[in-house]
C-alpha cells in the first residue's frame, strides 16, 4: 500500500519538474516562485520536523538546529571550493556557475524525496490513518520539490537532458523509500539530524543563490509576489497536513 500510495508523489514531483521546464521565458518568475517554496520547506516543514525528531541538545543547543546552521556553512563552502578551482582553471567567476554545485544540490533533493518515502512507509506501519495523512502531505509538497530540482539544476548550466535526468531520480525516490521500508526503519534521531542537515544546504542555496538570481536582471514586484506566493503555498500545505 505504501508503494503504490508513492506513485502519486512520483506523478507531482514530474508535474513540478514539467512546470518549471514549460516557463522558461519568465525565468526571474520560476527563480522567485522556487525560493519562496524552498524558504517554506525549510522553516515550515524540514526545521520544525528535525526539532522534534531529533530532540537531544548537545550544549545546551538543539542538536537538529547544529546541524542546520551545518548544513549552511557545508553548502557555503563547497561552492567556493568549486568556484576556487573553476577560476584556478581561467574561468571568470562572474557569470560563470559550478554545473556541479546544482548538481550536489538537486542530488540532496533526491535524498530528500527518498526520505519522504520512507515516511510514508514507516507511517502506514503505524497505521492506515497515519499513512494517509503522512501521504497526503508528502504528495502535496513533492510538487515543489520537483520544481526546485530542475530548477536547481539548470540554474548552475547543466543540460537540459541533466535536468531533466535529476528530475526522473527524484521522482523514483519516494518509491523507492518506500519500498526500503519492507527491509528496514530509521531511527527518529538519524531521521531528525539528516532533515536538519538538509535544511542547512537548502536555505542557503534559497538565500544566497537562488533569490539574488531571481532579482538580478528583473527586480520587479511580481518576482517578489512569487516568492511570497511560494512561501505560502508550503503554508498552506503543511496547515493541511496537520
Amino acid at each position: 500500500m505504501a508503494v503504490f500510495v508513492a506513485l502519486g508523489a512520483f506523478l507531482m514531483t514530474l508535474a513540478g519538474g514539467w512546470t518549471a521546464q514549460r516557463v522558461t521565458d519568465r525565468r526571474h518568475l520560476v527563480l522567485g516562485l522556487a525560493g519562496g517554496l524552498m524558504l517554506g520547506v525549510v522553516g515550515l516543514d524540514l526545521l520544525p520536523e528535525a526539532l522534534e525528531a531529533a530532540g537531544r541538545e548537545v550544549f545546551g543547543v538543539p542538536e537538529a538546529l547544529l546541524l542546520f546552521v551545518a548544513g549552511f556553512l557545508l553548502a557555503h563552502l563547497v561552492e567556493r571550493l568549486l568556484a576556487a578551482r573553476r577560476a584556478a582553471h581561467g574561468a571568470e567567476e562572474d557569470g560563470h556557475r559550478a554545473p556541479e554545485v546544482g548538481l550536489t544540490a538537486a542530488a540532496a533533493m533526491v535524498g530528500h524525496s527518498a526520505m519522504d518515502g520512507v515516511a510514508i512507509g514507516a507511517a502506514f506501519q503505524v497505521g492506515g490513518g497515519m499513512g494517509t495523512a503522512v501521504a497526503l502531505a508528502v504528495i502535496a509538497h513533492d510538487f515543489a520539490d520537483g520544481f526546485n530540482t530542475y530548477t536547481l539544476t539548470s540554474l548552475y548550466g547543466n543540460a537540459r537532458r541533466r535536468a531533466v535526468a535529476m528530475l526522473v531520480a527524484d521522482a523514483c525516490a519516494p518509491v523507492l523509500g518506500a519500498a526500503s521500508t519492507l527491509l528496514f526503519t530509521i531511527p527518529e534521531q538519524a531521521l531528525g539530524a539528516y532533515l536538519g542537515l538538509f535544511g542547512g544546504v537548502l536555505l542557503y542555496l534559497a538565500a544566497a543563490e537562488i533569490l539574488p538570481e531571481a532579482h538580478h536582471e528583473h527586480p520587479a514586484r511580481s518576482t517578489l509576489l512569487c516568492t511570497v506566493a511560494g512561501a505560502g503555498f508550503i503554508w498552506l500545505v503543511v496547515g493541511i497536513a496537520e
